[in-house]
């Protein structure tokens, strides 16, 4: 059982752990870390701490990493020396030569550490990989995925400049930020094995990160499934959507409303297969279910520290390949 909680970092996705974290964990001690001193705090906390000392002499029993990408890495080295559970937020760090480490760590420790790729716990994503592995629509032929939406309004009550998305010293960029697709595609079609495309900016924000990639991935056996993938913070319209063109037909899935359709032939129409509601806050609630049953039942997370390193393979193979007129990049394990 979690009866102490550490939550690191109170912006809008620390809050929302915070919320969930008193819901589920009602009798729990929960304290706040923050690098800026403001003695307020939520109601739903116990306390806030403003140095690292302080919390690790709290002891607690879990701790939620989600601070900028730039920190977790140090942050998490020092919670599992002390045997602390671990909540990742995405990314797990805004580079990838530092993981490995943790990794060494992690596998030399017996408590969860459970990566937060919450998309994995939409249950219209999990119905849409369900009907994807019965194999109905053939022979997997391409994947257009995509993702976008404008930074500034993505978060309308600050000031888009100063988030993390739009700052490269805490992790941000449309790679990482948007880094939830890297994870489920792999999910759903098999581990990325290829890269290939351009990265950069394209618009007038104020911004020292790239705006928009537009990529080629290579997934599962030899990379032989081809996906196109568009990530980006210029549109204005929002979109998070991935289709699967099959031998027997089409299926599309609606990542912002949650919905699945198929391509129906004989009427040449997209018929509604499953739609729900609140389909994203949920899965915030079912991730920490799992992160909780994990914990409880000492059981493997469904996003790991080796999924997490995954994931920013890719994004460096990415910036490798369009910093050289977009060649194909192979990941380590694939050369």
């Amino acid at each position: 059982m979690i009866k102490r909680l550490l939550i690191i970092g109170l912006g809008s996705i620390g809050k929302r752990h915070l919320l969930i974290a008193r819901k589920l964990l009602p009798e729990a001690d929960i304290r706040i870390l923050r690098h800026k001193i403001d003695k307020n705090f939520p109601d739903e906390a116990d306390g806030v701490f403003f140095d690292i000392s302080d919390a690790i002499i709290f002891a607690p029993d879990a701790v939620v990493l989600s601070n900028p990408a730039s920190f977790h890495m140090d942050l998490a080295e020092q919670f599992i020396k002390i045997g602390c559970h671990l909540l990742i937020e995405k990314p797990i760090s805004n580079h990838n030569n530092n993981t490995h480490s943790l990794l060494e760590s992690s596998q030399n420790c017996e408590k969860t550490i459970l990566v937060g790729y919450n998309l994995r716990f939409l249950s219209s994503l999990n119905e849409f990989k369900k009907i994807i592995d019965e194999g109905s629509f053939g022979n997997i032929l391409s994947v257009r995925c995509e993702a976008g939406n404008y930074l500034p309004s993505w978060r309308p009550d600050t000031d888009y400049r100063k988030n993390v998305s739009a700052q490269n010293a805490l992790g941000g960029g449309v790679l990482l930020e948007l880094s939830h697709e890297f994870d489920y595609l792999s999910w759903l079609f098999g581990k990325i094995v290829w890269v290939s495309g351009w990265v950069g900016k394209v618009s007038d924000l104020d911004i020292d990160v790239e705006d928009s990639a537009n990529l080629l991935l290579g997934l599962g056996n030899k990379g032989s499934i081809i996906c196109s993938l568009n990530l980006d913070f210029i549109r204005h319209d929002p979109v998070r959507s991935c289709i699967v063109i099959g031998s027997n037909g089409s299926l599309r899935w609606n990542g912002i409303l949650g919905i699945i359709e198929k391509w129906n032939i004989a009427n040449n129409q997209w018929d509604i297969l499953f739609t729900t509601e609140n389909d994203l806050d949920e899965s915030y609630y079912r991730e920490w279910e799992h992160f909780i049953d994990c914990i409880n039942n000492n059981t493997k997370p469904l996003t790991t520290i080796d999924n997490g390193i995954s994931v920013l393979e890719v994004v460096e193979a990415a910036k490798i390949s369009s910093e050289n007129d977009c060649t194909r990049v192979y990941l380590d394990n694939y050369k």
